[in-house]
């Protein structure tokens, strides 16, 4: 028989909660572009009421084969107004996904860098750790897209 893979860290469950602070919605170094799906590009289409090759034309753009929002000078997405979402229903999977993006989920990680960005962290519902894998695999699925 082979080894058992350990569990996760947070195979309790973590709790998270948004806070609205904006803080995952400004670039910071490796937390950069809002990537894009077509799905989320059709979603967001539909939400501006345009087609999705409009919606593309108008608020994209393509870096290393990859789709993601355009930029308009300022660290923060363009969709950020005040702290709050402005497309929330239509938010693309990185934004519905976050925190549980695959590359925070390490320990070290989380109880840096995450923690310190995020106050929503320790916050609200707790999360089952099926709850987190689906959010990691949804993540890994949308970054081959």
């Amino acid at each position: 028989m082979g080894k058992k893979k350990p569990s996760p860290w947070w195979n309790q469950g973590i709790r998270f909660e948004c806070q609205q602070s904006g803080n995952c919605c400004t670039s910071r170094g490796e937390y950069g572009y809002v990537y894009l799906t077509r799905k989320d590009r059709e979603n967001l289409a539909e939400f501006f009421k345009m087609t999705t090759s409009e919606f593309t034309t108008k608020y994209c753009a393509r870096t290393d084969g990859f789709y993601h929002l355009v930029e308009n000078g300022s660290p923060e997405c363009i969709y950020l107004s005040e702290k709050k979402c402005t497309v929330y229903e239509a938010r693309p999977t990185q934004c519905r996904t976050w925190p549980f993006w695959p590359e925070n989920m390490s320990a070290k990680k989380w109880s840096g860098n995450i923690q310190s960005l995020c106050p929503g962290v320790g916050k609200g519902k707790l999360h089952s750790a099926e709850f987190i894998g689906k959010q990691i695999e949804k993540q890994k699925k949308a970054d081959l897209e």
